[in-house]
């Protein structure tokens, strides 16, 4: 029983010092990685917002030029793909959440936990701004995207906040 208590100590000594060590360590790879894809994807989704408000100011017949006739097909594609992206931008926050919230009930057991709730802020912060932004542009042109794809826009659009609200 003796040895039994020295390696104990002995190892308990040794993990309080790798956690005590690696607390000071910059994120992770894996975490690194995570977060950089999350940028792109907010990126893209800007680059989309972009798009669009350029296409909704060129609008047609400006410059005395007719607009092509493939504009009002471009301009529900282009919201569409940026639907499709801040949803999937929604669901790497929601992710993210969701492991937060695992590590804080992991850290009743004895984990490692990291409190700062900054960077998931951050992450909320700037997904509702680019979210208000689509939001926008779709109103502003919802007599181009027709009576039947607008609701359904809304619709996702509602879908999005209240998840990001709820969780």
């Amino acid at each position: 029983l003796r040895l039994v208590a020295v390696v104990r100590a002995v190892l308990e000594g040794e993990k309080a010092a790798v956690l005590k060590r690696n607390r000071h360590l910059p994120l992770s790879f894996h975490r690194q990685q995570e977060e950089l894809k999350f940028s792109l994807g907010l990126q893209r989704l800007q680059h989309r917002v972009r798009e669009i408000q350029v296409l909704q100011e060129e609008g047609p017949g400006r410059d005395g030029a007719m607009q092509s006739p493939t504009a009002p097909r471009e301009l529900p594609t282009l919201v569409l793909e940026a639907v499709k992206e801040l949803e999937a931008a929604k669901q790497q926050v929601l992710k993210r959440i969701q492991i937060w919230k695992r590590q804080q009930q992991l850290a009743g057991n004895g984990a490692i936990f990291e409190e700062n709730l900054a960077p998931l802020q951050k992450r909320c912060e700037k997904l509702v701004e680019v979210y208000f932004q689509l939001q926008q542009q779709v109103m502003a042109a919802s007599a181009e995207l027709g009576p039947e794809l607008l609701p359904r826009l809304l619709e996702r659009f509602n879908e999005v906040l209240s998840s990001l609200v709820k969780r």
